[in-house]
């Protein structure tokens, strides 16, 4: 089963990637990162039971600092990965971010949220989600008396 495709799914990617870049050239002008991260994530589709699998990096997040939900063809990341502690040491380079994160995944197709399941193992969240199956029935409909 192929899922039928979602034509603003890959807004959400677009819209990421240009904050990215425009944060890139803020960053550059400012010398100033901003607060927070925001993880990488693949989505992809199998067929067999049909359903989302989604793929999040979120190598140094505490599994405690995790929460996921489903609303309708979203599935929202929230966490927070935590600074390593700093006592006592002298940085050359920092470059590993940390702070609170929040990511929007656009599912391309519906989905059955309360079967919905997640895994998280060296660093990466796993969320498999089965895909809806489609409304096929006919419905007939009655047409009345126009109103008044």
């Amino acid at each position: 089963m192929t899922p039928q495709r979602d034509l603003f799914a890959g807004f959400e990617r677009m819209r990421r990637e240009i904050d990215e870049l425009f944060g890139d050239v803020s960053e550059r002008q400012t010398g100033l990162r901003g607060r927070g991260f925001s993880p990488s994530v693949d989505v992809h589709y199998v067929d067999d039971p049909p359903r989302a699998v989604v793929r999040v990096d979120l190598a140094g997040v505490d599994i405690r600092d995790l929460a996921l939900e489903i609303r309708g063809r979203q599935l929202l990341i929230a966490g927070e990965r935590r600074p390593a502690q700093a006592a006592g040491r002298l940085y050359q380079q920092i470059e590993i971010e940390h702070g609170p994160f929040r990511r929007i995944v656009e599912l391309g197709a519906d989905v059955v949220a309360d079967q919905g399941r997640a895994s998280y193992e060296d660093g990466v969240l796993e969320v498999e989600i089965p895909l809806a199956r489609p409304d096929e029935s006919v419905r007939r409909v009655r047409i009345g008396e126009p109103g008044p």
